[in-house]
């Protein structure tokens, strides 16, 4: 299922070791009714599916495998209270049977190997024709006379095959229901959980195996020093440095218990730590605090074993941290740790873009929400809370049911008032489709600099390469120069003059440097670097058109000519400069909006296919596959809908199926909606849906009435001015006109 891929994509861009349980065998046996031969299909083929994820997902040259006869796949009933791999299972006939090597016998009992009865022998050819492989003659076949000898024929021959397996069950058992009594007669014939347990201690590292390739994953700094060197041993004795992942909050919600993994160190209850949170630089400590801890707790999920101390290795929860932290954080000595940075903050594989407004019924009550809202974003890694300039408190997360089980704790557990939610809304993004039309340049109020630049878009995948990560701007020139020129086919110039990405370090627009030494005074350019790159990172941040960040841009600037008098050059003069340059390149390189997409699958009987494609098309939807699940009566169908018609689409699903089809979506990319946006013949009637060409500009005008902001004011308005004897149209736009009349600074396009 989705969700699954998702799953295993992340584990293995996390690095970490995989194992996989196939769970709710028994629906195979009880609802699907498939014959032996035809479950052991289906369960090859999820594990062939699992392995097809793996080798694309992974990197590496051997890449990553995973298969029953490895060990690192197990098979479950969750319900019937069974689980095992190849090897407890060919145990329990070891135990039954002298002679038996139990890890030999497991060797031969997955893939095209079949037993003969008579020389005792395995082979990889069968016999005959309607030879069964080796894990369906031992292992599904016993299964199924198991499951249908229970739910069957429970008093006549059930006792006597029970008393041959060596389970005993009393007169009062034998009476009980046939899900109960399945489950316990499971229970005896296999025992406890010694698979799955066998299996995460084989496949999984320990603490200390997998430290090194955790921390290199996760630390920001340096590893060459005592700290590195204790978290790569996973030393007790080291100085202490603790990753804090999650909040959990308490049953009345009014403090949270940190959940974290000691890397190094001890941590011990009482202890004074310092708080390092994600903000956190050696040159900025601004985020940071010294807190003492509270108690601590080994979690086990339905309960929580209380200790006092805890070595490096560990997870644990901590109590008493939780004020400065909002997702995570590094917990470190409070003194002698002027070397230690942060773990990096936790990467998700899908974006927060659906909005909505929330205020109090009561307005008095507002600082009662705000708490609630400090409280839920600290509960949920992918929330983001933030007020907009028009002064609404704006929650982000990542779909409806998201949103919906957010609005449950914030009401019910975080601030117990009533609140009141606006209509949801999604996220756009800002681009353009050519390159500037004109150099755009800007003079600082002063007139002592000006700079130029164009914008154009960035090649297809790049924009993604930075945001996974795939690239880094802290690489030295050399390698982030190999890495453009070999993968994107750019000049080594352009290559090695990259200054920043932006609207922050994996933002997904680019900022070269194209100017040429011949013609201007580089090292004054140099001085003002800073600064420029604050402006394009300000300027990506909130777009031209509605506010929204900038998105698959690269902006080159072309020529600068700085003051040589260090007073003349500063932050204040240099920053709102570059921003305005920024949005003129942009606004002459035929912006449009992007709005997110999800990727839906659906699972529907067959005579339900129709229907969803019906309303997959009454939202702009388009299927991309449709097929049968192997071994199901189902049909999956793939699909991409604008996150902005999701809305009651489940409902809509269900309405239009009578509850049959079951439908799940992620957020999958970012498309250009269609239509100028800057396209002001287009009127925009109330109430009435547009047609597709008009949908750019409905939603920028819709979006920036929603914020507050005039319908058009950052639109170029265009000006006849006299340059010499040739009248010149020069684009300025409106708002900056009105300064350059007041003696402040602006910008022409000549």
């Amino acid at each position: 299922m989705l969700n699954t891929e998702r799953l295993v994509k992340h584990a293995v861009q996390e690095r970490l070791a995989i194992t996989i349980c196939i769970n709710k065998i028994d629906r195979l046996m009880l609802e699907l009714k498939l014959p032996p031969t035809d479950a052991y299909y289906k369960l090859r083929h999820i594990v062939d599916e699992v392995n097809g994820l793996l080798s694309l997902y992974s990197d590496s040259e051997v890449g990553m495998m995973v298969s029953p006869l490895l060990g690192n796949v197990c098979f479950a009933s969750s319900q019937y209270g069974l689980c095992f791999t190849l090897g407890s299972f060919a145990k329990l006939y070891a135990d039954c049977h002298e002679g038996i090597n139990f890890q030999e016998f497991a060797k031969r009992l997955w893939g095209d190997i079949y037993f003969n009865a008579k020389t005792r022998k395995f082979s990889k050819k069968p016999l005959a024709s309607n030879s069964q492989r080796s894990f369906v003659e031992f292992v599904l076949e016993p299964l199924y006379k198991i499951f249908s000898q229970v739910v069957g024929d429970v008093d006549v021959t059930l006792p006597a095959t029970l008393e041959e397996l060596g389970v005993h069950l009393t007169k009062e058992e034998q009476k009980i229901n046939i899900r109960p009594l399945l489950r316990l007669v499971c229970r005896r014939f296999f025992g406890d959980f010694t698979g799955l347990v066998d299996m995460c201690v084989q496949h999984v590292p320990s603490p200390v195996t997998g430290a090194q390739a955790k921390v290199q994953h996760t630390y920001t700094g340096n590893l060459d020093n005592t700290l590195g060197d204790g978290m790569l041993s996973c030393d007790p004795d080291a100085p202490l440095m603790c990753h804090s992942t999650k909040m959990y909050s308490t049953d009345d919600g009014v403090q949270f218990h940190a959940y974290g993994r000691v890397l190094s160190g001890t941590l011990a209850a009482g202890q004074d730590v310092r708080v390092l949170g994600e903000n956190y630089t050696l040159e900025d400590d601004e985020d940071s605090r010294i807190c003492t801890v509270g108690r601590l707790w080994v979690s086990v999920a339905r309960y929580q074993v209380e200790v006092s101390r805890v070595p490096a290795g560990n997870w644990i929860l901590i109590e008493g941290v939780d004020q400065p932290i909002v997702k995570t954080a590094t917990i470190t000595d409070p003194s002698g740790s002027d070397e230690a940075q942060i773990f990096r903050p936790l990467k998700f594989n899908t974006a927060s873009v659906i909005k909505i407004a929330v205020e109090p019924v009561n307005p008095s009550e507002l600082p009662k929400m705000l708490d609630g809202l400090r409280k839920v974003n600290k509960s949920y890694p992918l929330l983001t809370t933030k007020v907009e300039e028009s002064g609404e408190h704006v929650v982000l997360g990542t779909g409806e049911l998201y949103l919906d089980c957010v609005m449950h704790d914030l009401r019910k557990m975080y601030s117990e008032i009533d609140i009141k939610v606006a209509d949801p809304v999604v996220s756009f993004c800002e681009t353009v489709v050519e390159t500037s039309s004109l150099k755009c340049f800007a003079e600082t109020p002063n007139k002592k600099n000006k700079i130029t630049m164009i914008a154009e878009p960035l090649e297809k995948g790049l924009a993604e390469d930075i945001e996974n990560e795939v690239v880094h701007i802290t690489w030295n020139r050399k390698k982030l120069g190999e890495f453009f020129q070999t993968k994107y086919d750019w000049d080594l110039l352009a290559a090695r003059s990259i200054w920043a990405f932006g609207p922050d370090s994996t933002g997904p627009n680019i900022l070269v440097d194209d100017t040429l030494p011949s013609e201007v005074d580089k090292t004054l350019l140099g001085s003002v670097k800073d600064s420029i790159v604050q402006g394009f990172q300000w300027g990506t941040r909130e777009g031209p058109l509605c506010d929204e960040p900038i998105r698959n841009v690269k902006f080159k600037i072309l020529d600068a000519v700085i003051a040589g008098e260090p007073l003349h050059r500063g932050g204040g003069q240099i920053i709102p400069t570059a921003r305005r340059v920024v949005y003129s390149a942009f606004l002459m390189a035929t912006p449009r909006l992007m709005e997110p997409y999800y990727f839906v699958e659906v699972q529907a009987p067959a005579d339900c296919v129709s229907a969803v494609y019906t309303v997959l098309a009454r939202r702009r939807g388009h299927v991309t596959q449709d097929a049968p699940i192997p071994g199901s009566p189902l049909y999956t169908i793939k699909a991409f809908i604008p996150a902005i018609d999701s809305f009651g689409f489940e409902t809509d699903l269900r309405t239009h199926t009578q509850g049959q089809a079951f439908c799940l979506s992620v957020f999958h990319h970012w498309q250009i909606v269609p239509g100028d946006p800057l396209d002001k013949s287009i009127m925009i009637r109330p109430l009435e849906p547009q047609p597709a060409p008009h949908l750019a500009r409905e939603f920028m005008v819709k979006t920036r009435r929603r914020k507050g902001l005039s319908e058009d004011e950052r639109r170029p308005k265009y000006y006849w001015v006299s340059l010499g004897l040739n009248p010149v149209r020069c684009c300025i736009p409106s708002h900056l006109h009105q300064r350059r009349k007041e003696g402040g600074g602006g910008e022409m396009i000549y």
